[in-house]
């Protein structure tokens, strides 16, 4: 810049001053305006040589711009300065405000640090304020724009064209474009951390249509069933949306299946699985009800998702057509459970049914007359029922049931300590051994065929199958709906009776004994068997074997009280 006369301006200089101010913020990027603004040190403030140095966000100054000469932006741009030399340059030489003018009797010291520089030697000044080419004139810019604010960069200058030392009116305008510049470059990031800002948000939802595209496609097409149900509220558990397959599967059309929850399509049997399901993560096997009436098997996998960061959110659940395995493990299950010649329950299944009504306490004692109630059920039954059916998804139900260990009746290891508050175990009391007290309780018949191992022998084991599968139709015939029979084994039945009295057991063993009596016909011949009972009667305090201990030894004992021509019926 002219200074030939200062404080007189001319008018020329002011203007070309405020060009390059104005010049300032008409850049388009960051880049743009760091070169801006180093242009305009040449262009509007008479040096020769001007550097933009930009603090990076490690705190050290690197190079961003050059102007005035070729060789020194090739020698310094991008080269980075440290925090540490930049600070002890801004601390030396002479304060001209915000401008530090290091002159070259003190600038040597500089000469070795790692701070960026073109510099060259020369004479001694001529005169008091000559320019020397190691000079160094630097003009901080501050975010605030004044120093209190924190370091943006450093501009450095060199080699004012008049060849003198700024006087005042060149401090104040480097002052002040230096200000300006500080504005533009903190503009210019702005600018670039918002164009960033929208081009970051315009991917990301991008990649959110691009994910809901693809959910709504997996979700759509999926091959198995899929729902969403709404989570809490009133609406909860409400089917919000189903996919194509999963209507198929249950025969109902998609606006149908807005109408009901999963809770409402359960099997009354499943109830109590689906509410112990938990909402994220839970895993169940259950039946849901079709559009015709019938149910299939499926298996429900849960998991939670939000529509939004902080949106509602729903549960996820994916429905699998389980029913052609389920069916083949019943029939594994039915197999393993039942006889394969009679298909009556086998001695397994027997045991098992035996021991699910027997406990460890026998009846009258403390704590067996502590739990129990008039009815013979335990005092709380109903309200862990109520427990467990009063809550959705997650619901925490009753003691699990352990059929090893008598249902419910679990032993104290099992229940927590003799004096834990209730189970729902109803407790099994035989009637009295000599007189008919009245008391209902649950019969043990114990069958044993007469006269079948000479059938068997005579006319072969296939006849002596026929036998069998017919005695088996007559004895469960002649029992009530959940009454059990099984075959123990050979020629021996087994009758499970529950709310007999003596009588209505004795009567019970005569119709089925008079119902095995009559001829049986095989490949057309006739062949009868007899049968003899021995009746026993299970009590809370014995075991399964107990129990058909005694009534086989009963039945040892009828057997023999009858003469060999009045046990064999033919």
């Amino acid at each position: 810049m002219e200074t030939e006369s200062e404080p007189y301006v001319r008018l020329a200089t002011l203007r070309q001053l405020h060009q390059v101010v104005a010049d300032l913020n008409t850049a388009r990027s960051l880049a743009d305006t760091l070169q801006t603004v180093a242009d305009g040190i040449i262009a509007g403030l008479g040096y020769e040589l001007s550097a933009v140095n930009l603090v990076r966000p490690d705190g050290d100054l690197v190079v961003a711009a050059v102007a005035g000469s070729a060789g020194a932006e090739a020698l310094m741009a991008g080269r980075v300065g440290s925090r540490v030399s930049w600070e002890r340059r801004l601390a030396m030489g002479d304060h001209w405000g915000d401008l530090r003018f290091i002159p070259y009797t003190e600038g040597w010291v500089l000469d070795d640090d790692d701070v960026p520089q073109w510099h060259t030697t020369g004479p001694a000044p001529r005169f008091a304020d000559e320019w020397h080419p190691m000079d160094r004139l630097f003009a901080p810019m501050y975010t605030a724009g004044a120093s209190g604010g924190e370091l943006l960069g450093v501009i450095s200058v060199d080699k004012p064209r008049n060849g003198r030392r700024p006087g005042a009116w060149g401090r104040e305008a480097l002052q002040m474009y230096a200000f300006q510049a500080a504005i533009a470059i903190s503009n210019a990031r702005l600018r670039a951390n918002m164009q960033r800002a929208l081009v970051r948000l315009e991917r990301e939802q991008q990649a959110l249509r691009a994910s809901e595209e693809s959910f709504r496609q997996a979700f759509e097409y999926a091959p198995s069933g899929m729902a969403i149900a709404e989570m809490g509220g009133d609406q909860h558990g409400r089917l919000h949306r189903t996919n194509d397959a999963l209507c198929r599967l249950l025969g109902r059309s998609a606006s149908q299946m807005r109408r009901y929850s999963f809770s409402d399509l359960v099997h009354p049997e499943d109830v109590g699985t689906l509410l112990r399901t938990s909402a994220e993560g839970g895993r169940a096997e259950l039946r849901l009800g079709r559009r015709d009436g019938t149910y299939v098997w499926v298996s429900l996998r849960n998991s939670v998702v939000a529509d939004a960061a902080d949106g509602p959110r729903f549960l996820l659940t994916h429905v699998e057509d389980i029913e052609e395995r389920k069916r083949h493990e019943l029939q594994l299950a039915h197999r393993a459970s039942h006889d394969s010649l009679t298909g009556l329950p086998n001695s397994a299944e027997l045991r098992a049914r035996l021991g699910g009504r027997l406990c460890d306490r026998p009846a009258g004692s403390e704590t067996h007359a502590a739990a129990v109630g008039p009815y013979g059920c335990l005092d709380g039954f109903a309200e862990v029922e109520s427990a467990a059916y009063g809550h959705g998804f997650g619901a925490d139900v009753g003691p699990d049931y352990t059929p090893e260990r008598g249902g419910d009746c679990a032993p104290d290891e099992y229940r927590g300590g003799p004096e834990a508050g209730y189970d729902h175990h109803v407790h099994t009391i035989a009637p009295d051994e000599e007189t008919d007290d009245g008391i209902k309780g649950l019969a043990v018949l114990f069958c044993d065929l007469d006269g079948f191992k000479s059938i068997n022998d005579r006319f072969g084991h296939h006849t002596g199958d026929a036998v069998l599968i017919e005695v088996a139709r007559r004895l469960s015939n002649g029992v009530r709906d959940g009454d059990t029979v099984a075959r123990l084994g050979g020629d021996e039945f087994v009758v499970l009776a529950d709310g007999l009295g003596r009588a209505d057991a004795e009567d019970l063993a005569a119709r089925l004994r008079n119902a095995i009596i009559p001829p049986i016909r095989v490949e057309g011949r006739a062949v009868r068997v007899g049968a003899s009972f021995g009746i026993g009667w299970a009590a809370c305090g014995m075991s399964a074997e107990e129990v058909l201990a005694s009534a086989d030894q009963r039945m040892y004992v009828e057997k023999r009280s009858r003469s060999k021509a009045g046990r064999r019926a033919g």
